[in-house]
C-alpha cells in the first residue's frame, strides 16, 4: 500500500521540545486504481487510424474476349511508363475495320488541370451540370441530403454521364492508377473500370512511345 508519512516533532530554539504531532498517512491505493480506470478508458474509446480503401468496380468477362462490348459515351484512359497518359474516345477502330471508319489514334494529356481533368469535365459535363443543379436545391432547402444523394448516384449512371475504362501496361504504375481513379471521382464519374489492353491497343501504345 502506498502512502506519505508525515512523523512531526522537532525542538524549538532555546532547547524547548515541541509538542509531537501524530504522523499524517495518505493512502494513494485510491489514486493508483483512478489511473488504471482512467488509463483503460482511453485505451477503449480510442479511435485507431483505420486503412484507407477504394471501391473499384470490375466489369463482367465477355463471353467473347477478343471482342470488346460498345461503349456510348465512353473514355479510354491508357497508362504506361514515365507517368504518360494517353487516351482516345468510344470504340477502338482499327485501320483495317470493316465499317471503314477512320483508325483510332491516341492523344497524350497529363495530369494537370489543364490534361485529364479539364478532359473529363468537358466529357462528363452531364452529370456535372445535374449533380451542380442538385447541390442548389440542397443549399435552399428544397431538397433533403437522402434525396440528394439518391438523384446523385441516378445521375453519375445516366446513359448520358461518361463511362471511362482504365487500361495499362506492365510498365504503368499504382500511383498512376489511384491518381487517375481520383480524379474520376473529383469530375463526378460514376461509371468507370479497369479492365486489360487488347492486343491492337498495346501495339498502337508501343508505336506511340516509341
Amino acid at each position: 500500500m502506498a502512502e506519505i508519512a508525515d512523523d512531526g516533532g522537532g525542538h524549538k530554539k532555546g532547547g524547548k521540545k515541541r509538542a509531537k504531532k501524530q504522523s499524517t498517512k495518505i493512502d494513494m491505493t485510491p489514486m493508483v486504481d483512478l489511473g488504471f480506470l482512467l488509463l483503460t478508458f482511453f485505451v477503449l474509446t480510442s479511435t485507431f487510424s483505420k486503412p484507407k480503401s477504394m471501391e473499384i468496380s470490375f466489369p463482367a468477362p465477355p463471353d467473347n474476349p477478343k471482342e470488346q462490348p460498345e461503349v456510348k459515351n465512353g473514355l479510354n484512359i491508357i497508362l504506361t511508363k514515365d507517368h504518360k497518359i494517353f487516351y482516345y474516345k468510344g470504340q477502338f477502330n482499327a485501320p483495317d475495320n470493316k465499317e471503314g471508319k477512320p483508325a483510332t489514334q491516341l492523344t497524350e494529356t497529363t495530369f494537370s488541370s489543364e490534361g485529364l481533368h479539364k478532359l473529363l469535365l468537358e466529357m462528363n459535363s452531364y452529370a456535372h451540370d445535374e449533380i451542380a443543379k442538385l447541390e442548389g436545391k440542397v443549399k435552399s432547402k428544397q431538397m433533403a441530403d437522402s434525396t440528394f444523394k439518391r438523384l446523385a448516384i441516378e445521375a453519375k449512371g445516366d446513359k448520358r454521364a461518361l463511362t471511362a475504362l482504365i487500361k495499362t501496361d506492365d510498365k504503368a504504375t499504382y500511383k498512376d492508377v489511384i491518381d487517375v481513379v481520383d480524379e474520376l471521382n473529383v469530375c463526378m464519374v460514376g461509371k468507370y473500370v479497369i479492365i486489360d489492353m487488347s492486343a491492337p491497343e498495346y501495339a498502337l501504345l508501343t508505336e506511340k512511345i516509341k
